[in-house]
């Protein structure tokens, strides 16, 4: 692992774990969402990652992130881990599975666009092409595991609000990257969120006290392995990579809801699903790729084994 793309092997890691998490999210979501409301879940889903994220940063000794870092942080917490939680919970009651994959992964989109405009990061290509693929498989897997229901003003609504927050923390995220730590970033932008969604907090413990067990430990799993872990490799694999790469890399996660709900809900998929899965693959691996050209250029800017810093997430 000691070669001049071992930093690049390890965000290529650290977004797959991201991708794997994410997607085990949503089969965890269907069962706590029954049972908590969208505000008392995301508020308990926070509080259970601030204080996993929390633990760790003082094992690591950890410190407060620079002030350059804040605005990002700050911005990201309230829109990402706090308002986009809250609207995806609650909008995805109102609508139907395809009209929330159509919506929401708008996301990835907005991403690519804000990054460039924002970032200077000009997506190229192959980026804009595997985005195009996967959310046309996005939406095929939405639209076919739907069930024909139906869709309010109001759901469409919060998707719309919860895709734009989405990308908008993540645009918001990079800089802070800059000047602090993917652990520092996480942990005091889940502690924002929770803040956020501190009105829920009487919901929550109304909730709390008459839930199944098997609920209240979803909603345990969500905060630590969906929000602290998951939301510390995204960070680190983005401050690796450019926003669009990264927005680009989580259209995997509904083929890969599609396979654990097979093996977890034994919900068997139809063709069309699988089809759908297949093309939100391929446009992840197509808008990861590089052309000869461009990674012959990477390949010569890159230093000598020896010239490498011991660089560890």
């Amino acid at each position: 692992m000691n070669t001049p793309r071992r930093p690049e092997l390890l965000a290529a890691g650290a977004a797959t774990v991201t991708v794997v998490l994410w997607a085990s999210a949503f089969v965890s979501v269907r069962s706590a969402g029954h049972v908590y409301s969208p505000g008392a879940l995301a508020l308990g889903r926070l509080l259970a990652g601030a204080l996993t994220l929390g633990v760790i940063c003082l094992v690591r000794r950890e410190g407060w992130p620079p002030r350059a870092a804040w605005r990002g942080i700050g911005v990201s917490g309230v829109l990402w881990f706090g308002l986009y939680m809250v609207a995806l919970n609650w909008g995805e009651r109102e609508v139907d599975a395809g009209t929330a994959a159509l919506v929401v992964n708008v996301g990835p989109l907005l991403i690519a666009l804000l990054g460039a405009r924002l970032l200077g990061d000009r997506p190229p290509p192959r980026l804009l092409a595997g985005m195009a693929v996967s959310f046309a498989g996005a939406v095929t897997v939405g639209l076919s595991m739907s069930g024909g229901g139906g869709s309010s003003l109001l759901g469409v609504a919060l998707c719309l609000l919860a895709a734009v927050t989405y990308a908008c923390g993540v645009v918001a995220q990079k800089p802070a990257l800059g000047s602090a730590s993917a652990l520092q970033v996480t942990t005091f932008g889940c502690l924002v969120g929770a803040v956020v969604c501190l009105p829920f907090a009487g919901q929550l413990v109304r909730e709390a006290a008459d839930a199944p067990v098997q609920a209240t430990l979803n909603m345990v799993y969500l905060g630590v392995f969906p929000t602290a872990l998951a939301f510390t490799t995204w960070a680190y694999a983005l401050a690796r990579t450019t926003a669009g790469r990264m927005g680009a890399t989580t259209y995997a996660v509904p083929a890969l809801v599609v396979l654990m709900s097979w093996l977890a809900l034994d919900e068997v998929p139809g063709p069309l699903t699988l089809a759908g899965g297949a093309l939100c693959l391929a446009g992840v691996a197509v808008s990861r790729s590089r052309s000869r050209a461009r990674a012959g250029r990477a390949a010569a800017r890159e230093p000598r084994p020896s010239e490498e810093s011991d660089v560890a997430p």
